[in-house]
């Protein structure tokens, strides 16, 4: 890999204006200064890495990701520790997890190293941009096809990018969790498809069945299988898990439709440590509504990077109306946020080593 050239933003942004700024960022909206740009061609591999300037691509209308599609994304936050610290979460697995969709798009892969390079380099010049308390630096790596070409065929340019976003507390308003609605139409991913590849076809695909939940009153789609309509999956964008009585975790397997979540993989080994029974299982979306009804089961909650844990209180469809436990957030529920989050943001102990520091 070439060495990193660092191009500082000749005028960034006033340090008030700033402050301003992440006062309250909410998530997505509020971005940093720089960005991570990282080129590749098959004459010369990977190569041009640069940190400059946050500002427009300039792209031509043939460009290849415009028309076929061929792009994959990561999400991972840095955390500022209560000492001033500075960390990422496991970037590593994110680095992994980024070629392994990288293959299944026909992409070349980044280096790991590489990867997390990249992040640290943005972070270190933006250090300013990460809040204090909750927040955290939400960091976006992403790579597309360059080429300019009208044909189906792998394109032969790449450009990885990486851009951050001060975000603030995901949920707002003191909102104990959601309401999902079941999709018996649509369905996110079927075998031997993109399901466990981070994509944007994945979520383009989920919008409307989105949408559709909203216009049920309700905040986020629940799909199911796509060969029998009957197995729970995932939300449009975060996996999903189910306390018992006896005390046990159920998630859905890893078959080749659910995206392999990072915070999943790292709730169910946080899970086993605390000696918890885990069962990695197919759950039939009528046996969680009886399971509900009979108090089998406790507790629901949806995880991923923004969200980290949110609980699911209730559940609605067009065959399916039915609340979880008490219609709050499960003691369980919050006490695995809360180990989580502890690790995280440096206030517990790391035996897994997760955490990498940067600054």
């Amino acid at each position: 890999m070439p060495e990193f050239d660092i191009r500082p933003h000749a005028t960034p942004i006033a340090a008030d204006l700033r402050a301003a700024m992440l006062q309250d960022p909410g998530f997505g909206r509020v971005f940093t200064d720089h960005m991570v740009l990282i080129e590749w061609n098959e004459e010369k591999g990977w190569h041009d890495a640069r940190v400059e300037a946050r500002g427009p691509l300039s792209i031509d209308p043939a460009c290849a990701v415009l028309h076929y599609a061929q792009e994959i994304f990561e999400g991972l936050k840095a955390y500022r520790k209560e000492d001033g610290r500075v960390v990422l979460f496991r970037p590593e697995a994110n680095a992994a997890r980024f070629n392994r969709s990288a293959e299944r798009m026909a992409m070349p892969e980044l280096p790991e190293e590489a990867f997390v390079e990249a992040l640290e380099q943005l972070i270190r010049i933006d250090r300013d941009w990460i809040p204090e308390g909750e927040g955290s630096l939400y960091l976006r790596p992403f790579m597309f096809g360059s080429e300019n070409f009208l044909g189906v065929k792998p394109s032969a340019e790449y450009k990885f990018i990486v851009i951050a976003s001060s975000v603030g507390g995901y949920f707002k308003g003191g909102k104990p969790g959601i309401t999902v609605w079941v999709s018996d139409h649509y369905t996110r991913a079927a075998p031997g498809g993109t399901g466990a590849a981070k994509c944007g076809g994945n979520y383009a695909s989920s919008l409307i069945a989105q949408k559709e939940a909203i216009g049920h009153g309700c905040d986020q789609v629940v799909f199911l299988d796509a060969a029998e309509g009957r197995w729970i999956e995932e939300l449009g964008g975060m996996n999903t898990f189910f306390v018992m009585d006896d005390g046990s975790l159920v998630t859905p397997p890893l078959t080749g439709t659910i995206l392999p979540g990072i915070t999943r993989d790292s709730l169910l080994t946080l899970a086993r440590d605390e000696g918890m029974t885990v069962r990695e299982e197919p759950y039939a979306i009528d046996q969680w509504q009886a399971d509900a009804r009979s108090g089998r089961l406790r507790e629901a909650f949806a995880c991923g990077t923004a969200a980290v844990i949110t609980p699911i209180l209730a559940v609605r469809g067009h065959a399916y109306d039915f609340t979880i436990g008490n219609g709050g957030p499960g003691i369980e529920t919050q006490r695995l946020r809360g180990a989580l989050t502890a690790i995280q943001r440096g206030t517990a102990a790391d035996p897994h080593g997760w955490v990498r520091p940067v600054l």
